[in-house]
């Protein structure tokens, strides 16, 4: 048997450029959890644990909430961009 290893995309981004137009892609996409998977990946590579305690989540409550299979609050979404360093703006 082959031993795989989830894709994470953010291993190979050398810049900061390459993950804001990577996010915003994914932000833009129809499905909304498209962003929430990728703010998920992005936690992984910053470290689960440290992300998760930063954000004042339990580990499993991070890894849920980035699944992809729930929908999480807004709450949440906001607490983990602001310890990944994800800003949003807004424009008409």
């Amino acid at each position: 048997m082959v031993k795989t290893k989830e894709f994470n995309p953010f291993e190979f981004m050398e810049s900061q450029a390459e993950i804001d137009a990577f996010l915003l892609e994914c932000y833009e996409d129809e499905d909304p959890n498209t962003f929430v998977t990728a703010l998920g990946h992005l936690a992984k590579q910053h470290g689960m644990t440290e992300v998760a305690k930063a954000a004042g989540l339990s580990r499993e409550s991070l890894y849920k909430a980035v699944n992809g299979k729930v929908q999480p609050k807004w709450y949440t979404i906001h607490r983990l961009m602001r310890v990944l360093g994800v800003r949003l703006t807004i424009a008409a």
